[in-house]
């Protein structure tokens, strides 16, 4: 075999760029198709069903489907509605987006600072696309392969129980540097949130002296419908084709499941109506709207998606996910955890430690609101100790033991403080402690989350599917539940009856791979038979 010959194209030069005019990378192949002004391509998903015999044997069988993908290239412009908008999150992420967007310059203890989008996949990370001429992984901006929506298009609103206006509120948090707060002060001021719900019983009582900015009235469904109304005049005023919600607000206290209350779609819209006090107001903002369609993501930990929800999210197919910005320790987490599993090394304790002095520290000082953060932190480690049974036997009730605790440390501010200590077996007896302590800016790592989580989820509301096999198929959405937000996300909402991935590297493999296919390149290969092979 010549040199390289296996990486060389099979398509001739006849094969047009499909995306021509639309990004600066350009896709020859065969299987991808411009039909008014979507991108059409084929797709043959393969896999294998395992099927489990008697005596611990598996048996398994390859699989073949053929899919057609549709993606809508023309990019709508875009409001984002924040719940929380004069949180910490809120206020740093509109003001990185007007830094961005007016080229604002600032100065630092470290000197002149340019703005940027750090720490976002969609907007600082790149793609492989395959290899260059001499063997070399070559790689694209991962916001170049399909026209994508930019942040600093992005046009912001929302709502808070605070009424402070987003200059007061970017003060308040004490997040960016005083030089870039004083110059996007006057476009801040602009902006001020629209009144809120409020619930004492869900969030911390600490919460309630913030509490100024409320929509009147104790009717949950009329609370429902002024969020709609909220919604719409939004898309209105701005000009808006599309409006994405993103919860960025307090963790509420887990709600209980109650059947007859919030267990089917209907009993859940019952029960709003009759203001039924398990109803939380997270939930109050994804019903109203998954009614308008709308795509709802819930950043915090809290239970939004009861299963009437999730039902409810089926029956008007519109988009949700959650749960909880996967930010900093519990990124990590899902790295390492996997490589432990991954090398046969068997964790079997962790403990994580946490010092936050920001108003998501001080809520979550509550003992209710501080179990919906540790069951969100807990979860990211369940589907590692189910893809080994040699390390983890689920008949004995094999587990991790898995400590999380936060502390409200006023002084450490936005800069949360982490220490994590995972204690594992190795062979012959022996133990292996890896022990880390991670300080990290809270606010300027989750922005970056919520510009991501919009992006892909925008993105994805313009894919469609059919099965190829089926002529006379209609292209469908993705199912409601957009588990391919997961990336971003500590406790992924996934299908029901399925179990949520939490490992970041497939996470990030799944969303490589969607790119891939709509573009009409095959699966991320990793083989290097270019340098393997005589």
């Amino acid at each position: 075999m010549a040199p390289h010959a296996i990486g060389e194209s099979s398509h001739s030069t006849a094969v047009p760029d499909v995306l021509s005019g639309y990004t600066t990378v350009n896709v020859l192949s065969d299987k991808a198709r411009v039909v008014d002004n979507s991108l059409v391509s084929d797709y043959t998903y393969e896999n294998a069903t395992v099927k489990r015999l008697p005596g611990g044997k598996l048996e398994v069988t390859p699989s073949k489907v053929d899919y057609n993908f549709k993606v809508d290239l023309k990019v709508p412009k875009t409001g984002l509605m924040m719940v929380g908008l004069g949180g910490n999150n809120g206020s740093t992420l509109t003001a990185t987006i007007l830094a961005n967007r007016y080229g604002i310059n600032f100065r630092s203890k470290q000197g002149l600072q340019k703005p940027n989008y750090y720490g976002s996949v969609t907007q600082a990370s790149t793609l492989k696309l395959g290899v260059d001429e001499d063997g070399n992984d070559a790689y694209a901006p991962f916001n170049q392969i399909l026209p994508m929506l930019h942040p600093n298009d992005i046009v912001i609103g929302g709502w808070d129980i605070n009424s402070a206006n987003l200059a007061e509120a970017m003060e308040r948090s004490k997040v960016l540097d005083y030089d870039l707060q004083r110059q996007v002060a006057k476009y801040m001021a602009q902006i001020k949130p629209l009144p809120s719900i409020y619930y004492p019983d869900f969030i911390a009582a600490n919460q309630n002296d913030r509490a100024d900015n409320l929509i009147d009235g104790d009717s949950k469904w009329d609370h429902v419908m002024r969020l709609r109304q909220d919604i719409a005049d939004f898309k209105q005023k701005n000009e808006l084709e599309k409006v994405i919600v993103v919860w960025t607000a307090n963790t509420e206290r887990y709600a209980e499941i109650i059947p007859g209350v919030n267990d089917t779609a209907e009993n859940l819209i019952k029960s709003i109506k009759e203001s039924h006090e398990e109803i939380a107001p997270s939930t109050i903002f994804a019903v109203a709207c998954i009614l308008d369609g709308v795509s709802f993501i819930n950043g915090s930990p809290q239970n939004t998606f009861v299963p009437g929800c999730i039902e409810l999210a089926e029956k008007h197919k519109s988009f949700i996910g959650g749960d909880d910005f996967k930010s900093g320790q519990t990124k990590i987490k899902s790295v390492l955890a996997q490589f432990l599993v991954d090398a046969g090394i068997r964790p079997v304790s962790i403990a994580s430690y946490n010092h936050l002095g920001n108003n998501d520290g001080f809520n979550l000082s509550a003992p209710q609101q501080f179990r919906s953060k540790e069951i969100s932190k807990k979860s990211v480690v369940d589907d590692m100790i189910a893809s080994n049974q040699i390390l983890y036997n689920k008949e004995k009730g094999d587990h991790i033991d898995h400590c999380i605790v936060i502390k409200y440390v006023p002084a450490v501010g936005d800069s949360k403080v982490a220490m994590d200590e995972y204690h594992s077996e190795l062979m012959m007896g022996g133990h292996n402690t890896i022990s880390i302590h991670n300080v990290c800016e809270d606010s300027l790592l989750a922005s970056p989350l919520i510009i991501d989580l919009v992006v892909v989820c925008e993105f994805f509301s313009r894919v469609s599917y059919k099965l190829a096999a089926d002529e006379d198929a209609k292209f469908e959405q993705f199912y409601p539940v957009l588990s391919v937000l997961s990336y971003w996300l500590k406790a992924p909402l996934a299908r029901p009856g399925t179990m949520a991935v939490n490992g970041l590297n497939k996470q990030r493999a799944c969303l490589e791979n969607l790119l891939r296919a709509f573009v009409g390149l095959g699966t991320q290969n990793e083989l290097k038979l270019e340098e393997r092979l005589w």
